[in-house]
C-alpha cells in the first residue's frame, strides 16, 4: 500500500459532498492529524457502542466505511468486518487494515437480508441524497435481534453553523464535505427507523473542549514542524442533540 502521511494535494474544485473528494483526499485517511482526523474519533466511539460478538461468524456490516477506520476499535471483539463504500481507493485502504470490501451504494447494499449482527452506519447518513433508503437499507440488513449503531449531523441552524461555517474553518473538518440540504432530523430519522422495525435511541455527543483545544494547539504548531505528541480528543455525550448525534437500537424479531 503506498505511504498515506503525505500532505493532501487538491488541485480542482468539487461541488460539497461530492464522492471525488474522497479519492483527492486519499492520503489522509489514516494520519492522525489528518483532514480526516475527527472521524477516528467518532469511530472509537461509535465502536463502544457495538457489544462483543454473541456466536461465532457474526457478522458487522460497516456502511460508507471509508478506509476502515473503525476497524482497529472493533479488534477482538469477535465479528466479520464488512465495508461497504463506493470509492475504491478508501477500500483499498480498508482491506488492508482487515476489512472486507463492498464496493458498492449504500442505499442499495448487494448483500442478504438479515445477514448482519449489527449494521454500523457512521458518518454516512449526511451524505446520501435519499437517507431515507440508505436506513431502510441498513435495517434490511439486521437480523432479528441486530444493532444498529449510527451517528450523523442533524438537520438544525447550530449544526449548519458548527460543521460548515466553523467547521470548514478549522483543520477538523475538509471544506466543501457536508452539502447541509443532506442534514438528517433527528426526529425524522426515530420515526423512520421505527417503520422498519428498529426502536432508536439518540443521544448528542461533541469532541471534550479541552481535548479538542489541545489537539487544535498541536495541530498548528505541527505547521512548522513543533508539536509535541498529545491524546487524542474524546467523544463525550452531550444534552443536546442539536448538532452531531448517535443513535442505536435492536431490530424487533
Amino acid at each position: 500500500m503506498r505511504d498515506v502521511a503525505a500532505a493532501p494535494t487538491r488541485s480542482r474544485v468539487l461541488p460539497r459532498n461530492d464522492p471525488r473528494q474522497y479519492d483527492d483526499l486519499a492520503g489522509e485517511w489514516w494520519r492522525p492529524d489528518g483532514a480526516f482526523a475527527m472521524l477516528h474519533w467518532l469511530a472509537e466511539a461509535r465502536a463502544a457502542l457495538v457489544p462483543p460478538a454473541e456466536r461465532p461468524g457474526a457478522l458487522l456490516v460497516d456502511l460508507g466505511c471509508g478506509a476502515g477506520l473503525l476497524a482497529p476499535h472493533l479488534a477482538g471483539k469477535g465479528y466479520r468486518h464488512v465495508g461497504v463504500d463506493l470509492t475504491r481507493s478508501a477500500l483499498a485502504q480498508a482491506a488492508a487494515h482487515g476489512v472486507t470490501p463492498v464496493n458498492g451504494d449504500v442505499t442499495a447494499v448487494p448483500l442478504a437480508d438479515g445477514c448482519a449482527d449489527v449494521v454500523a452506519a457512521g458518518e454516512v447518513l449526511e451524505h446520501v441524497p435519499d437517507w431515507r433508503r440508505a436506513l431502510a437499507e441498513a435495517c434490511r440488513l439486521l437480523r432479528p435481534g441486530g444493532l444498529l449503531v449510527l451517528d450523523t449531523l442533524n438537520d438544525t441552524v447550530p449544526s449548519r453553523v458548527v460543521a460548515v461555517h466553523v467547521g470548514e474553518r478549522l483543520p477538523t473538518v475538509p471544506r466543501g464535505i457536508h452539502d447541509p440540504r443532506l442534514f438528517v432530523d433527528a426526529r425524522a430519522l426515530v420515526a423512520e427507523a421505527a417503520r422498519h422495525g428498529v426502536a432508536l435511541r439518540l443521544r448528542g455527543v461533541r469532541p471534550e473542549v479541552r481535548g479538542l483545544l489541545g489537539w487544535l494547539f498541536r495541530r498548528v504548531r505541527g505547521a512548522s514542524g513543533t508539536a509535541p505528541a498529545g491524546r487524542a480528543p474524546r467523544i463525550v455525550p452531550t444534552r443536546s442533540t442539536a448538532v452531531l448525534y448517535q443513535g442505536w437500537g435492536v431490530r424487533k424479531g
